[in-house]
């Protein structure tokens, strides 16, 4: 009675392990629960092969069936197996025999293969003014699912929520929305995983910002400024000129006052006898004798040349 509840008990504490396909796995067994004057020690698969006995006083013995696959520890009753493979999978249990039997350990192993790649496509994109609809397929070897995502400027929404699957494999297929804007599709199992993601944003494109309008305020602008710099620009020439023309005028004048004071002291200086007398020597030996007039000649023409020569032959006297 007390036997079949201690079994009873001891397989509700089963514990369960994953292991990866050709990776080894530790069970162990706590000495101190080993009682004493126990008559052998027993690991075994699945309730009926023995796999490894110990005897009190004695070294662990690996049955023929299971040497090589086996490790014995340095603890006496743990063992490692090695090198696993899916057919592994199973109970493994730790008992010894005596005046009753009783388990010691209880593992429940599951070997697994590492999961395969996944994949992410995007099957369709439809944009509109405030939003983006999205609808994606996350795919395994053996399974896959679909999911929309509707997102706005600031957050994405999942329709239906995260979703999630157990494939033929016994593995996981997720596919979900994190905030940074990213879509994840996520395979695993207890010993291994893998992952796809894509940003929302490659595919849902922001509204690009309309180019600033060439509004009616901003040509006339442009016009307003442009006339003023030609205006500026004009009344700096018509100043530039009126400099330049000013200099000028006043050059000329300087020049017109300077030649009228010079022939002016020679126009007003009195004759006196010697300067009257040396001209008229001078004019008279230029001119030479006069001619005689002639009958046809006026009588103003008679008249001035006897008096021009009545005032030199005066002067002469």
């Amino acid at each position: 009675m007390s036997c079949c509840l201690y079994q009873l008990q001891g397989s509700s504490a089963v514990t369960p392990v994953f292991v990866q396909t050709g990776q080894d796995v530790f069970l162990d067994v706590n000495e101190a629960d080993v009682p004493e004057g126990f008559v052998v020690f027993f690991w075994t698969f699945n309730g009926k092969n023995n796999l490894v006995s110990v005897s009190p006083n004695s070294k662990p013995n690996i049955l023929d069936d299971y040497t090589g696959r086996i490790e014995p520890s340095e603890k006496k009753y743990s063992v490692t197996l090695k090198n696993l493979q899916n057919t592994d999978s199973g109970v493994y249990t730790a008992q010894v025999f005596g005046s009753v039997v009783k388990t010691l350990a209880e593992y429940k192993v599951t070997v697994q293969d590492p999961v395969s790649p996944v994949g992410l496509t995007v099957d369709s994109v439809s944009n509109s003014s405030d939003s983006c609809n999205l609808t994606v397929t996350c795919s395994s070897v053996d399974s896959h699912i679909s999911s929309t995502f509707t997102c706005d400027d600031t957050t994405c929404s999942q329709e239906g929520g995260e979703r999630s699957e157990v494939t033929k494999s016994g593995a996981s297929l997720q596919v979900y929305y994190l905030s940074n804007a990213s879509i994840i599709c996520n395979h695993s199992n207890q010993v291994s995983w893998t992952k796809n993601m894509t940003n929302i944003h490659v595919f849902c494109l922001q509204q690009p910002e309309p180019p600033p309008s060439t509004s009616h305020h901003y040509i006339v602008g442009l016009v307003v400024g442009f006339l003023a710099v030609l205006l500026l620009l004009c009344a700096v020439g018509v100043v530039v000129h009126r400099r330049k023309r000013g200099k000028y005028e006043g050059k000329n004048n300087e020049t017109m006052h300077a030649e009228v004071e010079t022939h002016q002291p020679q126009d007003q200086r009195p004759l006196n006898k010697s300067s009257c007398s040396s001209q008229t020597d001078t004019i008279y030996s230029l001119a030479g004798s006069p001619p005689a007039p002639t009958q046809s000649t006026e009588t103003s023409d008679r008249t001035q040349p006897e008096s021009l020569y009545a005032h030199v032959e005066k002067v002469n006297r």
